[in-house]
């Protein structure tokens, strides 16, 4: 008999269950990710709309980082509900050797928003999905087997996705047979602190000449696989220089370029997707998020019509039980529309520039901003014990180790001031929906503005 419950407590339906024992039960009976579990104390939220959602207190939170980056739309967009509800009414789903409406209409669709040349696509649930279907289509398509990742980097958390992270939640993985597959690291693009210590624009872009350095010297490259702007790992922005030479450089030695946009992509930067800000096209480019504004899980694999020709006399080995499934694909298809219809790349720009402006005034306000930086909509703020000398708060061994971050004790503040706000070992991810106005704005950045006393008084 399955042990759903302890024998000693009382099953009571979740709708009538406290907010403290919906707390209890989640913890009880659900992994929190990312951390240690004993520190996981989960906010019961029961609403959002808009910019905002609320919890079980009737606490109403600005949203300031579209959750995971990926509430593009905000939330309860009705055009992408109705759209939910009139797929699972005419086709809830069918296996993926079928062909269905809702996967030529989107298929179509996105002819006309990615990067020009991105003609075949492997629709999946998620990002980390998405990369996997990069990589074993690099891999089957060049030969090859090595695949060139970045330190500062977050690709997913399957197996392979995670092998191709550079970021510490790599590590424990590593003992457990999830180190290598493959996958060499490289430096990032930061220039803010270098990791191969040279100096922009003097530099001539040497993080890019040290991965085709890599390239020469590893042999059996298929492919290097970018953030075009660095998510989660800081909001890394690029010299306008890099993704061309990158392009470059992978062109002459016949190796294939992945772009991750999955947080990226749809309109954050105030393109379609961040590679469009340099003219760049990807043999790969991978996608998520924002493709439905997260509303239902949906990934997405796109290639060249190059590498699409190669399977047509090859055995295409991938494939798996929700790929291309229809309630993942009629919504993705009302929330290009929505994003078209309100204009919300263009917005994701002019409302990027007022946000830009507003995190670049606290910096001469307080000692613990090392950077502000950013593109469209998607912004990081830096924190440092020293300015001058940029040292952090907080390292990357100490996520592993579980130590509280000043980061988090600042976003803690700011969750009592009624804005949300993702903090990563020592910087902020400032990433609202697109659909934000000024005002909703000015309350963000006023309680960042307050907030960043404790990590003032912390220096």
């Amino acid at each position: 008999m399955a042990n759903t419950t302890d024998s000693t407590e009382e099953v009571v339906p979740s709708q009538q269950m406290t907010t403290e024992e919906v707390v209890k039960w989640t913890k009880k009976l659900n992994y929190g990710t990312w951390k240690y579990q004993r520190s996981w104390n989960p906010m019961h939220v029961v609403d959002a709309e808009g910019c905002y959602f609320v919890d079980a207190k009737g606490n109403r939170y600005l949203d300031f980082s579209s959750q995971l980056m990926c509430s593009n739309l905000g939330h309860k967009n009705q055009a992408v509900i109705e759209a939910i509800a009139e797929q699972a009414r005419k086709l809830a789903y069918i296996m993926p050797g079928y062909a269905t409406d809702a996967r030529v209409e989107l298929s179509r669709l996105l002819l006309d928003v990615l990067p020009e040349g991105l003609t075949k696509f492997f629709f999946t649930t998620s990002g980390t999905e998405a990369n996997e279907a990069a990589f074993k289509i690099a891999r089957m398509y060049t030969r090859k087997t090595k695949i060139l990742a970045r330190y500062r980097s977050y690709h997913g958390s399957t197996m392979a996705s995670i092998a191709a992270t550079g970021d510490p939640r790599r590590w424990p993985l590593e003992s457990v047979g999830g180190k290598g597959q493959g996958f060499v690291f490289a430096p990032e693009v930061n220039c803010y602190k270098c990791p191969i210590k040279h100096t922009y624009p003097q530099c001539g872009i040497a993080c890019a000449d040290y991965l085709e350095h890599m390239i020469a010297n590893e042999s059996d490259v298929a492919a290097v696989i970018v953030e075009p702007v660095v998510g989660t790992n800081g909001v890394l922005v690029p010299p306008k220089e890099y993704m061309p030479k990158l392009r470059e450089i992978c062109d002459r030695h016949g190796v294939l370029l992945i772009a991750d946009e999955v947080m990226s992509g749809w309109g954050r930067t105030g393109e379609w997707f961040a590679m469009d800000n340099w003219g760049v096209k990807p043999d790969i480019l991978v996608t998520a998020k924002g493709i439905t504004s997260a509303y239902v899980p949906l990934g997405l694999c796109a290639t060249t019509s190059k590498i699409a020709e190669y399977f047509e006399d090859h055995f295409f080995a991938h494939g798996h039980t929700y790929e291309a499934h229809p309630m993942t694909l009629g919504p993705a298809v009302a929330a290009i529309h929505e994003m078209q219809r309100l204009d919300l790349v263009a917005r994701a720009r002019e409302m990027g520039k007022y946000l830009g402006e507003k995190l670049h005034g606290l910096k001469p306000k307080h000692p613990s901003i090392g950077e502000v930086r950013g593109l469209g909509l998607f912004w990081g703020v830096e924190l440092v014990r020293d300015q001058a000398a940029k040292t952090p708060f907080n390292t990357m061994q100490d996520k592993v180790d579980g130590k509280p971050a000043v980061v988090e004790q600042v976003a803690a503040d700011m969750l009592k001031r009624g804005v949300s706000l993702q903090a990563w070992i020592s910087h902020f991810v400032v990433a609202p929906p697109l659909i934000i106005t000024k005002e909703e704005i000015d309350l963000g950045v006023d309680a960042l503005d307050q907030s960043l006393a404790i990590a003032d008084k912390a220096i």
